[in-house]
């Protein structure tokens, strides 16, 4: 099942005491490896390294068998994207997501969690949060578990 989103995000923008209004076209979609380095910039805005480091790695992790992995773009432009590791069948497990800063709040996370959730088939998905997102994630129907990171010597 392949569905996509798309819907309609306004922007307002105060100058001169005039409103100007923008309207871009949001779509959820299957990430490509046309989109490797926008999703490389993302992960580079939020400090992580091991996405960064080497962009083949990060490719074949985010194109691996059982992975879910969309992205939100408008046009060609990625604003966000979300990494799911999947059984296909009870448990799910989003490994990243993120939203460009000066887009958050806007809608575009809480589409990406639900398609993941749409397209994963599981009964539930465990997941990390960072902290201050917290707020977020419990927006959901959830249950809070503490988590570990655990890591080879």
């Amino acid at each position: 099942m392949n569905r996509r989103w798309s819907i309609s995000i306004a922007r307002f923008d105060m100058r001169w005491e005039s409103s100007i209004r923008e309207a871009a076209s949001m779509t959820i979609r299957a990430f490509e490896r046309r989109d490797l380095k926008q999703v490389i910039r993302l992960c580079e805005a939020e400090g992580w390294d091991s996405y960064c480091a080497d962009p083949e790695r990060t490719y074949r992790a985010l194109s691996s068998p059982n992975v879910i992995c969309l992205v939100a773009a408008e046009g060609d432009q990625l604003v966000g994207f979300a990494q799911c590791l999947t059984d296909g069948a009870i448990r799910a497990y989003l490994a990243n997501m993120v939203v460009e800063a000066g887009r958050r709040g806007t809608g575009i996370g809480k589409m990406l969690v639900n398609e993941v959730l749409a397209q994963c088939n599981a009964v539930y998905m465990d997941l990390l949060s960072a902290e201050g997102a917290q707020g977020f994630y419990a927006t959901f129907p959830h249950q809070t578990l503490p988590g570990y990171r655990i890591y080879p010597k």
